[in-house]
C-alpha cells in the first residue's frame, strides 16, 4: 500500500510539474522575419461564375503578416490563364513572385509571358498583374518574340490574355510591309 501511495504521489507531482508556457516557447522559438504559413505545391484555381479563370503553381509559397501581408512565390510560379471557354489563353512564367493585397501580383526573375493562339512571348525582369483589371504591365526593358519578328521596349502594357500589346517606349528597327 505504502509503494502504490508513493508512486500514486510521483505521478501527480510528475503531472503537474512540467509546464511549457507557450509565451515563453514563442520567445525562444519566433522570429519576426519568419513566415506565418509555409507551403510545398501550392495549387491555386481562381473561378467565376463556376468557370476557370486563373490556376496559380507555385513550388514554395510563404505568407507574411508584417509589416504588410504577403505571399512569397519562391522557387518557380506559373499562371495559367482561361478564356471564357475554359481553354488555357496565355501563360505567365517567372522564378519569384509576391501576391500583395487583393489581387495584385508581382513576378520578377526570367519572366515570360506566352499567348498559345498567337505563338507570340514576352520576356523581361519583372511584371506586375492585377487580377480586378486582367491588367498586365512593367517599366523594365521587354522583348516581344512573334512570328512577324522581334520587338523591343522599355516599359509594356497589355492583358492577362496577351492578345493586344502597347509598348510605353519602343526600340530597335521594325520592318513594315
Amino acid at each position: 500500500m505504502k509503494t502504490f501511495f508513493f508512486f500514486g504521489i510521483c505521478l501527480l507531482i510528475l503531472l503537474f510539474s512540467c509546464e511549457n508556457d507557450l509565451e515563453t516557447i514563442r520567445k525562444v522559438t519566433y522570429k519576426s522575419s519568419d513566415p506565418v504559413e509555409r507551403t510545398t505545391g501550392l495549387k491555386l484555381h481562381y473561378t467565376d461564375s463556376g468557370f476557370a479563370k486563373v490556376e496559380l503553381n507555385a513550388r514554395l509559397a510563404e505568407s507574411y503578416s508584417k509589416p504588410i501581408k504577403v505571399v512569397k512565390l519562391k522557387d518557380g510560379v506559373k499562371v495559367k490563364f482561361f478564356n471564357s471557354s475554359g481553354e488555357v489563353e496565355s501563360i505567365l512564367t517567372s522564378l519569384y513572385g509576391e501576391i500583395r493585397g487583393e489581387g495584385e501580383m508581382m513576378v520578377r526573375d526570367s519572366v515570360r509571358l506566352f499567348n498559345i493562339k498567337m505563338g507570340q512571348r514576352l520576356e523581361t525582369e519583372e511584371l506586375f498583374w492585377n487580377q480586378k483589371t486582367e491588367a498586365i504591365n512593367t517599366e523594365r526593358s521587354v522583348i516581344v518574340r512573334s512570328k512577324d519578328g522581334v520587338f523591343f521596349g522599355d516599359g509594356i502594357r497589355t492583358t492577362q490574355d496577351f492578345l493586344k500589346y502597347e509598348f510605353i517606349k519602343p526600340r530597335g528597327k521594325i520592318k513594315l510591309n
